[in-house]
């Protein structure tokens, strides 16, 4: 097949998005596709381009054998409603002008979040005349509304429309847990046009690490390190964090040591915080390579995977559970819903009330008393969670169904 799959964030950039598309696209170019990446310059979460990289109408280059296509946007960092909604409606227009130029695909592919860039994908593929398959990885406007980026009813009742007219010209529509096909259905997508493709894990990269050098970096000595690796944003509920740690304090406990692994909107206000009441079992590492992140698992005694406690965040299934199942980590979940269910099932972490300190407390405590159930949860998730959601397999079901959409190109 020949792809074309746009994308707001692509490699080297870490966050899911653009780790899930990264991972798919390089397994499906190794299989004998042809995928080529509409993505504008990497510069998540601070809004400045990295190194090496311009912020250019048009600039291309290869990535393990993905034509790679980077188009100009209105750059923003990550918090703030105004700038960012330029920088999505930029990428939308930028990728619909790329598009013209390119040659026609089989399949068009189109990622959320964010929004606009589902619609660039709809134009594209009407443009190109090729079968569009749109991806949803959170529900809009409803996320953006729930962790309050947007509060303007008129628009957000505008963005809703869109929203369903976007559903209604997709060919096909896949999406990443039971929990979001739930919410599309209720949303009037018929069952037989979703197919589900989870977010999943490159297990040979997840496999092992230098920890003990970090742990020297961070001075941690026989600490026990609870990790929480990803964005630090508003969806994320990690004050729950500083209020943990406050009750670590005064409880006199020096031997749990929480580091906070990533950047986002709300990384540089926790840490002032920290500083300013004296929390030193608090850490934060600012962003890191994605290439580093067994490195700093490796280092972690337990892996926290955190969300606000919002109803909408229940059918989220956040990638970072199934990193830390494929280094051996127990994980301390507070996110309810489908990923509970995960976890628990596999016996392979704590499931603690999203956004209770307490219950975060007692679990990470229970975990360094009893190092031995540490590891066996950490084994468990090993052993049956990380095969199911290996990148290997998930690449291949992808595929299957994109290949079975690209067969419909003739009817457009």
């Amino acid at each position: 097949m020949r792809v074309l799959f746009l994308s707001h964030y692509f490699f080297p950039e870490g966050n899911a998005p653009a780790t899930r598309v990264y991972e798919l696209c390089r397994r499906w170019v190794a299989a004998g596709h042809q995928v080529t990446v509409v993505t504008g310059a990497p510069n998540v979460p601070s809004g400045v381009v990295y190194e090496g990289y311009a912020n250019a109408i048009v600039r291309r280059e290869i990535v393990e054998g993905v034509e790679v296509v980077r188009v100009w946007t209105w750059l923003a960092a990550n918090k703030g409603t105004v700038r960012r909604i330029l920088n999505y409606v930029s990428f939308m227009l930028s990728a619909i002008a790329a598009g013209l130029f390119l040659r026609r695909p089989d399949v068009v592919i189109a990622t959320s979040p964010q929004f606009f860039c589902g619609w660039a994908g709809v134009w594209v593929s009407r443009l190109k005349r090729a079968p569009f398959i749109l991806e949803i990885r959170d529900i809009w406007p409803e996320s953006i509304a729930t962790v309050g980026a947007m509060k303007n009813p008129a628009l957000l009742r505008l963005l809703e429309w869109l929203e369903r007219r976007m559903y209604a010209a997709a060919t096909r529509i896949v999406t990443v847990g039971e929990g979001y096909r739930d919410e599309l259905l209720d949303r009037g997508v018929a069952a037989a046009d979703v197919d589900i493709v989870p977010n999943g894990v490159d297990r040979a990269l997840f496999s092992s690490g230098d920890g003990d050098a970090l742990r020297e970096q961070y001075q941690l000595g026989d600490a026990f390190v609870c990790s929480y690796v990803g964005t630090i944003g508003a969806a994320s509920g990690l004050e729950v964090v500083l209020r943990a740690a406050r009750r670590l304090r005064d409880e006199g406990r020096h031997d749990v040591v929480f580091v906070l692994v990533g950047d986002g909107s709300i990384r540089e206000e926790l840490e002032e915080k920290v500083n300013a009441e004296g929390l030193p079992m608090v850490l934060f590492t600012g962003l890191q390579d994605k290439r580093r992140i067994p490195d700093y698992l490796a280092m972690s005694d337990a892996c926290l995977v955190h969300l606000a406690r919002k109803d909408l965040f229940r059918t989220v299934l956040p990638s970072k559970i199934f990193e830390a199942a494929s280094m051996k980590r127990p994980i301390v979940l507070g996110v309810e819903g489908h990923a509970a269910d995960i976890v628990r099932d596999a016996g392979a972490g704590i499931c603690i009330e999203p956004e209770n300190e307490c219950e975060l407390v007692e679990a990470v405590t229970q975990l360094a008393q009893d190092l031995e159930r540490a590891r066996e949860l950490g084994l468990a998730g090993y052993e049956k969670i990380a095969p199911v959601y290996d990148y290997d397999r998930l690449a291949a079901n992808y595929a299957v169904i994109a290949g079975c959409v690209a067969q419909q190109r003739g009817e457009r």
